[in-house]
């Protein structure tokens, strides 16, 4: 037989466009159509349902940038259409190919019920089925004009995104505003072909499989009589019934569908959008689960069900009740779907607190699995927080972005920093929008790396961000592929249906030591440093006004702000957002982002200062007490307590011989040269020279950074080829206790304070610099003679260790990392730590010097950029950060000067020290958190881990009678698996595993 599959195929694809699909809705009528422009930010809905209208036409432009139109339209069913299916067309100007990314709608009904939300793929509203004919049809659409930002020629610098230069052009052109008849028929023969059409691409052209589905599309297509396809449909069907009833074979792959509408909490639109793209999604999923029995859908992000309860109670009320029905599920148990690299140790664990939290106080459920679809990249710290959290499983999908290296694992358990493993599903769909393709579902299955010994994968269905949701053509693809010849088979299931049927399958999956590391987005570490400088400082002052008001509650009965810090923590946990934090949101977002950081920081300065005037007492005729917040002594002064100050001393400078200033305070010598960069820094006591021979440390670089795409997102690797180390010096001159340097390049200018104080083994670094510079990266480079194959960087209840070399395609790849508050390396018996208050990114490289063949690692803090994409002024003025070079440390000492960095000491003028509301003995532990329940008990609740990656034995004392210890999860609820703690009249014996993280709650006696 003649090879003729490219002659049907063609005819397909034709016969499907231009007959019929269009005979979908075969008659239709204009609908009237009125409008208001409600000026200014979103009304209250009463309020745009009421506002004054004009008429406008199909035809017409509207919408300014970020504006909201609403819409009136208005008709009759003729009477003609008795007994038939009936749907309201309405077209705002949608770009069919841009599902979540331009103009969007809700529809309501004149009482202000919400219908549904409007999007390119998703245009209809059902009127009746069947109608009577005659029915008055009347409807409102709030629509929202959100600009195309990012375009068919992606990454192009606009001012569209922020409302304050977006301008008022408007946007769109309104297409159709129709009633139309809807032939169901005709529909269900679109939904069979597109399903035989795009399984027949995938079939082997050898089988015999593809020959029969092709055959039959055209014995189909010959059926359809082109003139009148409503009245030949069902005969077309008839002839597809067979290849559609064949089932799939018994070893098909098998797919959980789960309805999905990924919604970014922010990236190219603001917060206040996310609010009306939720109430949208799921007004169209709560619409959808009262049609389609099968169909289950699931929505992550506390956040954004607590959003739609606060704006739009009327939708909210739905959701809860499809939640109580089983079918609507909340997923993934946290408060947004957050980055994981940079969020401290306790925001982390908050998120899982407060996500958990609001779906048990709401719903009633408590989520098993973590869900992170889009996230980029996971900390290796996270597996331990989940399980603290109470939950066991973790989806993602974004690992499959990866440039270099392919993951070799779709299941698999993650182990993390502790030893802690998580079962982890990365779905083989390669997509967290599934629409039901065929490509896509036989991608999943020929993708799938655990075949022979699992069978099950995970595809999220539904298009996001806005582009509302699952729809009904991908629930009636998913019914023909339930079980069809092959393809993989698909059956709408929750998470926990699927997670609980993968791990069933798969008794010894193998397991991934570390981090996840996403080999894309590295930039995400530096863009938008106020964004991340406005989180780590928020994260560290949540600390101290949880410590000091819990102190102050307990000693002196001060008022703790329960519901203040809880409000506050949801804000910056939010503001971890994984389009927030990593800085690749609109500009309209970080501008918002940094007023809201500066308000919370007064918020928790005002609770730290009442706590501590609480403890401190009277100021007249009182001491200077120095408050010390962070988890060692410092200056004499115990963690978590107050104590008289201790006189501040200074190191002055001397001068150097050949130009510049030597700092000696008996501990560190430190030589800066006539360039103001730093040609040495030696460990007295060590008899050791921290800085590689002929090399400077504090040596600013700057490289061209015009990623190939995704520009605040991503740093190519490249970008090395091109460096500029700032040498030029414009002023270097003595200060009180330190030197001053200031150096002007391009259009920009920077300043540090280079300090050694009395008693301290380190150079602190203070740095600000007004930036203005354009598609630039700033870097800050320390070569240090150290030879080490491996460095350890902060994360998340410990710290991780990475490779210098680049042996492999895996270690290269990670030529940008994240790091907390430090990155230390060492040689045995002597290590280098590097400190900051604020910055993550950093990259670590080795050489071996010629001169003496030892080897120099150099450690490089990443500073700044300037991408213009997607906000074009992003990082632009004034930004400062604190550094702290450390010579001789251990990573204790790296932990400890993180802590110092972060949180420095409070001096205030009181009558009484104070002592730890508890203590540890051993340094190696640290003490991430003591506050109150949060249940309101009054119960103390103290957090700490073990952070050197060593065992640690320690004794827990309470400056408080407690009358018993016991060990909870991170929610506090006591853990029925954990022996009871080991208490005396000393207190709470602990004995801990490297990393170990424990969470105790005291009941105060």
């Amino acid at each position: 037989m003649h090879d003729d599959r490219s002659l049907v195929e063609a005819r397909l694809k034709r016969v499907l466009d231009e007959r019929i699909r269009p005979a979908v809705y075969p008659e239709s009528v204009p609908l009237d159509v009125a409008v208001w422009n409600a000026p200014g930010e979103p009304v209250p809905v009463a309020e745009g349902l009421a506002g004054p209208t004009e008429p406008i036409a199909v035809g017409d432009r509207w919408g300014a940038p970020w504006g909201t139109s609403w819409f009136k339209v208005s008709g009759t069913v003729p009477e003609a259409w008795a007994g038939r299916t009936v749907e309201a067309l309405l077209d705002l100007g949608f770009d069919e190919n841009m599902p979540g990314f331009q103009c969007e709608g809700l529809v309501y009904r004149p009482d202000g019920t919400p219908v549904k939300g409007l999007n390119p793929r998703n245009q209809w509203v059902r009127v009746g089925a069947p109608v009577a004919g005659g029915e008055e049809v009347l409807l409102h659409i709030e629509a929202a004009s959100n600009p195309v930002i990012l375009d068919y020629h992606p990454f192009l610098p606009t001012q569209l995104g922020d409302k304050e230069t977006a301008g008022s052009e408007p946007q769109y052109t309104l297409a159709r505003m129709d009633l139309a008849v809807f032939d169901e028929d005709v529909w269900n023969l679109v939904q069979d072909l597109e399903v035989l059409g795009e399984l027949m691409q995938e079939l082997p052209v050898e089988g015999a499989r593809r020959w029969d589905v092709l055959r039959a599309v055209g014995r189909a297509l010959d059926a359809v009589d082109l003139q009148d396809v409503a009245g030949t449909a069902a005969a077309a069907r008839a002839e597809l019934a067979d290849v559609l009833a064949t089932p799939a074979a018994p070893s098909a792959h098998r797919i959980s569908a789960v309805g999905h509408a990924h919604i970014d909490s922010a990236w190219l639109w603001p917060l206040r959008e996310t609010v009306r793209k939720v109430a949208r999604t799921t007004s169209n999923m709560t619409a959808l689960l009262e049609d389609e029995p099968d169909f289950v859908f699931a929505m992550s992000q506390a956040q954004q069900f607590a959003w739609i309860k606060e704006h739009r109670p009327e939708v909210y009320a739905k959701v809860k009740a499809a939640v109580a029905e089983g079918r609507f599920v909340p997923s993934g148990g946290m408060w947004v779907e957050s980055d994981t690299n940079m969020p401290g140790s306790e925001a982390m664990a908050r998120q899982f607190v407060h996500g958990k939290r609001f779906f048990l106080d709401e719903f009633g459920i408590e989520n098993d699995e973590a869900w992170l679809p889009d996230t980029f990249g996971f900390a290796a710290g996270l597996p331990q927080i989940i399980k603290a959290a109470g939950s066991k499983w973790l989806l993602t999908q974004k690992i499959s972005w990866s440039q270099t290296n392919k993951f070799p694992h779709h299941t698999f358990n993650w182990e993390g920093i502790d030893g802690t493993r998580i079962f982890t599903h990365f779905p083989p769909v390669d997509t967290y929008n599934c629409s039901m393709k065929g490509s896509e579902i036989a991608h999943a299955a020929t993708n799938f790396k655990d075949k022979g010994v699992a069978q099950h994968s995970l595809a999220p269905t539904g298009w996001g961000d806005g582009g509302g949701g699952t729809t009904r053509e991908m629930i009636a693809k998913a019914a023909r592929l339930r079980s069809l010849e092959g393809s993989a088979t698909v059956t709408w299931e929750t998470p926990t249906e699927f997670f609980t049927k993968a791990e069933a399958e798969y008794a010894n999956p193998p397991v991934w030591v570390g981090e996840l590391y996403l080999e894309l987005h590295r930039a995400t570490l530096t863009s938008q440093a106020k964004t991340k400088q406005g989180n780590r400082r928020s994260e560290h002052l949540l600390r101290e006004a949880e410590l000091w008001a819990a102190t102050a509650a307990v000693r002196a009965g001060f008022a703790y702000p329960y519901e203040q810090l809880d409000r506050i923590w949801k804000t910056v946990l939010l503001h971890q957002f994984h389009d927030i934090l990593p800085g690749s949101s609109i500009a309209w977002v970080h501008r918002e982002a940094e007023k809201t950081y500066a308000a919370v920081a007064g918020e928790l300065t005002g609770i730290i200062d009442a706590a501590q005037r609480a403890l401190a007492g009277d100021p007249a005729g009182g001491r200077a007490l120095v408050f010390n917040a962070a988890p060692h002594a410092r200056d004499g002064v115990p963690a978590g307590a107050a104590a008289v100050a201790a006189t501040a001393e200074t190191t002055e400078p001397a001068p150097r011989e050949g130009g510049g200033f030597v700092l000696d305070n008996g501990l560190l010598r430190v030589e800066i040269d006539g360039r103001g960069l730093v040609v040495s820094a030696y460990d007295i006591a060590a008899d050791r020279e921290t800085v590689a021979p002929g090399a400077a440390a504090n040596l600013l670089q700057i490289h061209p950074d015009f990623p190939n795409m995704w520009d605040a997102w991503d740093v190519d690797a490249f970008y090395r080829n091109t460096v500029t180390d700032l040498t030029d010096v414009d002023e270097l001159a003595p200060v009180a206790g330190g030197v001053r340097v200031v150096r002007g390049f391009g259009d920009s200018k920077v300043t540090q304070l280079l300090t050694l104080e009395p008693g301290a083994k380190r150079l602190d670094i203070d740095t600000e610099v007004d930036w203005h510079e354009t598609e630039k990266f700033l870097k800050a480079a320390f070569p240090l003679d150290v030879h080490a194959e491996r460095y350890a960087s902060e994360t998340q209840f410990g710290h991780f260790y990475r490779p210098t070399h680049t042996n492999t395609s895996w270690e290269a790849a990670k030529f940008e990392a994240c790091n907390h508050r430090f990155v230390h390396l060492e040689e045995p018996g002597w290590g280098v730590a590097l400190v900051n208050d604020s910055t993550y990114g950093h990259d670590v490289t080795r050489t071996v010097r010629e001169s003496d063949a030892g080897t120099t690692t150099t450690v490089r803090v990443s500073l700044l950029r300037a991408p213009r994409f997607p906000d074009p002024e992003t990082d632009q003025g004034v930004h400062r950060f604190r550094h702290a070079l450390v010579p001789g440390a251990a990573v204790g000492d790296a932990v400890r000067e993180g802590f110092r960095v972060n949180l420095p000491e409070r001096r205030i003028t009181g009558e009484h020290e104070v002592a730890p509301l508890v203590a540890v003995g051993n340094d190696a532990v640290v003490v991430s958190a003591v506050k109150l329940a949060d249940d309101g008990s009054g119960d103390v609740v103290v957090r700490l881990y073990e952070s050197t990656g060593g065992r640690a034995k320690t004794t827990l004392t309470t400056g408080f009678r407690a009358s018993g210890a016991v060990a909870t999860d991170l929610l506090e609820r006591p853990l029925s698996d954990a022996p009871a703690p080991e208490s005396d009249e000393e207190g709470v014996r602990l004995s801990l595993r490297p990393f170990e993280l424990v969470t105790l709650r005291f009941a105060r006696g």
